[in-house]
């Protein structure tokens, strides 16, 4: 296309007022970090908000240009040859206005898939602008083995030091079904560089690995430039993951169930109406079909650094893991790690080797101490970026929490018996010493 002289010079005049507007972001060069929208499709995202082996969320992001935006679907094949089979699906789009620019954001949740089926799609304007063709699988619809990922806070420093967490957890796990955030995965809220941040850092993982976040108290802010100072969700949140809704509303995306190959993941939202979701957390707890359960939230139900506690938290959800007998439970918010099992308080108390296993870890580089009081950890660790990867099979998780150095720090498996009845075997002892304060 043939763009005169004079219009390229008005356009890059914008662009460098623009530029000059904008802040720069930590340690951030290229053109991948300009945060502003363009025609060509970025942010591109996989989420669920319907059965992972029948559906399949996208989302993603472009200027105010693309007022119609599809996503196109085959089934992949070995050779090129998908592209004559093409499912043609128009976008949902919605209209957000930040820092950045106007964005129009587009989704679309591709339905009526067939299971444990390699997909290949892309999205753009249905014209010139497009994105790669990128490939995921549905799930099972049995319970089968499969891996995923599960990291903690990334906050600060997203794109020069959480980069390496998120790369490192793929390379350890490239075959792993989906990726859990535990909260807090930008510093403020409603700050569009941040976001633009993190997006960059997991790069082309996110169009490929389905994400289960849920937020934290970094995800709630004051609006900008709003009279009213009342903390409130990142205004990108709903726009960017297409998530199952709430009979809340004021829960939609943020709290939520997803049964994936015989394991239940049950995300909470820690920052409000706690008492509201401890009644509905108790009706998907109960009718649970699933050989495993999987409950992840931000703030931890026992805190690892110092000068934490949330009795409430704890007051609520506590009794309802331990009636129902809930396996693992994936937290964030305190910077630091720490993992302990059967833990005081509830029937699970009578053997030993039962119990829900409590997990807080981080990924990012923003670190705080260990609390001394913390004695419910059976492993724990303090200035050390981790992610961590659990394999599922219908009788065994096994659990491997990583340095960002490719050390082994912490593991354990939950056998379950020919019974149902479930055993913890502890790992770490076979570890070294534990991280505090070292490098």
């Amino acid at each position: 296309m043939h763009v005169s002289f004079a219009r390229w010079r008005s356009r890059m005049a914008g662009g460098l007022v623009l530029a000059a507007l904008l802040p720069a972001l930590p340690g951030a060069t290229g053109v991948d970090l300009d945060p502003r929208p363009t025609r060509q499709p970025d942010r591109i995202m996989l989420t669920w908000s319907g059965d992972p082996a029948t559906t399949q969320a996208v989302t993603w992001r472009t200027d105010a240009s693309v007022t119609e935006a599809v996503a196109e679907l085959a089934v992949a094949t070995a050779g090129p040859g998908f592209r004559d089979s093409v499912t043609t699906v128009a976008a949902t789009t919605s209209a957000l206005e930040t820092e950045s620019g106007l964005a129009h954001y587009h989704s679309v949740v591709f339905t009526d898939l067939r299971p444990n089926t390699r997909y290949v799609y892309r999205v753009g304007d249905g014209a010139e602008h497009w994105s790669e063709w990128i490939q995921f699988r549905t799930a099972s619809d049995t319970p089968e083995p499969f891996s995923f990922i599960y990291v903690g806070d990334a906050q600060n420093e997203i794109f020069s030091m959480w980069s390496r967490a998120i790369r490192e957890a793929y390379a350890e796990a490239p075959r792993a079904r989906f990726i859990i955030h535990a909260g807090d995965l930008v510093n403020r809220a409603h700050r569009d560089l941040e976001w633009h941040e993190w997006f960059a850092a997991g790069g082309w993982i996110h169009r490929m690995v389905p994400g289960i976040p849920v937020p934290g108290n970094h995800e709630y802010d004051p609006l900008p430039d709003s009279p009213d100072d009342a903390d409130v969700l990142a205004r990108q949140w709903r726009h960017q993951f297409t998530l199952p809704p709430h009979e809340i509303p004021a829960l939609d995306e943020t709290a939520y169930v997803i049964d994936y190959q015989g394991v239940r993941i049950i995300g909470l939202n820690t920052l409000t109406h706690i008492e509201e979701q401890a009644a509905w957390l108790e009706t998907v707890l109960a009718d649970n079909p699933n050989h495993w359960t999987v409950v992840t939230f931000h703030f931890p139900i026992f805190s690892a650094a110092r000068g934490r506690d949330n009795e409430a938290l704890r007051a609520a959800w506590k009794p309802l893991f331990d009636r129902y007998r809930v396996d693992l439970v994936l937290q964030g918010h305190d910077h630091a790690y720490g993992r302990g099992h059967n833990l005081p308080v509830g029937v699970n108390q009578r053997d030993p080797e039962a119990g829900t296993v409590y997990v807080v870890s981080v990924s990012g580089p923003k670190m705080y101490r260990l609390s001394p009081e913390a004695d419910w950890m059976d492993r724990a660790a303090e200035d050390t970026q981790l992610y961590q990867v659990i394999d599922v099979t219908p009788d065994l998780l096994t659990y491997r929490a990583m340095t960002v150095t490719g050390e082994l720090y912490d593991s354990f498996q939950i056998v379950r018996g020919a019974d149902g009845v479930k055993r913890f075997m502890d790992g770490a002892r076979r570890l070294g010493p534990e991280r505090r304060g070292g490098e």
